[in-house]
């Protein structure tokens, strides 16, 4: 029986969203209702994406009996209440990263699935992309032997979207941006927690972070070099060193090539789509779908890839980061 999927939230990621999971037979996977701010965008969404239902405002989307799972994907600040909204009314979740404002959001949220059983995971998509998972495989399997570096660049020249630099909006380059080389170099050195974090950053004029870099030390001789920017494209790749070979993972937050310890490049095709997506390599989207299709039937209420322990360090690093460089949001003193 195919999941069926509601969206919260009209804009461009969802936009790929859909048309990515678009791409798997509706036996699978069927998208029977979309929710947005405005009745004007839900409605336009439905009608380009062959939806069903829409709504103005969440809450008809979270009483809607035919929605099985809620793809959230609003403006960062709306993340917490939206995925509350529709745990509390019976609804998976899979919710677009980063998965809240701060960690005791993050904690909230995979309480309240953990009381309803409900499945909950942060979208982090990179890592079910197959090229990520060769590469975790190889690490796992020891080919480049003992892993003691990693090291992952990650920025775009954004500094003139205001979803990316105003404080209202949930800005700044450690949210948007840097959630994707903290996951990397955790995904690397799995099941290992820091002993050491130099942290440092710059600020913008709206007070959100532009800029960021730290390295990272792990026990037993590991580390990472992380960075991200908002007004420089860096590298954007992920490079992993062994002790026996280096992997390299061009444009890792969305990868379809994996460059091999000999120089080989191995490719890995993304899923074709007759819509044009509006973001590099968003096809890949459609994975971490599937992904969740997959633990629900088999009961589960959490990913092995990002399980919510590995979310919440994601949520504790963040604000990590955004308190060494300077930047609070409102949402920090929120008490529960």
């Amino acid at each position: 029986m195919a999941l069926k999927w509601g969206v919260a939230g009209a804009g461009r990621i969802s936009h790929d969203f859909v048309t990515a999971v678009q791409t798997y037979p509706k036996s699978d996977h069927v998208f029977t209702a979309v929710a947005a701010r405005s009745k004007a965008s839900a409605e336009k969404f439905a009608k380009d994406h062959s939806i069903p239902q829409s709504y103005e405002g969440y809450l008809g989307l979270a009483q809607d009996r035919n929605v099985d799972i809620v793809y959230v994907g609003n403006l960062n600040p709306q993340h917490f209440e939206t995925t509350k909204m529709m745990l509390e009314h019976g609804k998976h979740v899979l919710c677009e990263k980063p998965f809240t404002m701060n960690e005791k959001q993050t904690r909230r949220l995979y309480q309240i699935a953990q009381e309803k059983k409900l499945f909950l995971m942060e979208a982090i998509w990179s890592r079910f992309f197959p090229a990520t998972m060769e590469m975790k495989r190889l690490i796992d399997s020891g080919a480049i032997g003992e892993v003691l570096h990693a090291s992952v660049h990650f920025g775009h020249q954004i500094d003139h979207v205001d979803r990316i630099t105003a404080m209202d909006l949930g800005g700044g380059a450690i949210l948007d941006l840097g959630v994707y080389i903290l996951q990397f170099q955790q995904y690397v050195f799995r099941n290992l927690k820091p002993i050491k974090i130099v942290i440092n950053g710059h600020v913008n004029k709206f007070g959100t972070d532009e800029s960021c870099g730290a390295v990272i030390t792990y026990p037993e001789g590991k580390m990472a070099v992380v960075s991200t920017s908002t007004r420089l494209k860096l590298p954007n790749e992920g490079i992993v060193v062994g002790t026996k070979g280096t992997l390299r993972l061009p444009d890792f937050w969305c990868p379809d090539k994996l460059i091999m310890p000999d120089g080989s490049v191995k490719t890995y095709p993304l899923p074709v789509s007759s819509v044009p997506f509006l973001h590099h390599n968003s096809a890949g989207l459609c994975y971490q779908a599937e992904e969740a299709r997959q633990c629900i039937k088999k009961g589960k209420i959490e990913c092995p890839h990002i399980p919510h322990a590995e979310s919440i360090e994601l949520a504790r690093l963040m604000a990590l980061f955004r308190k060494e460089v300077g930047v609070a949001y409102p949402e920090d003193s929120q008490e529960f």
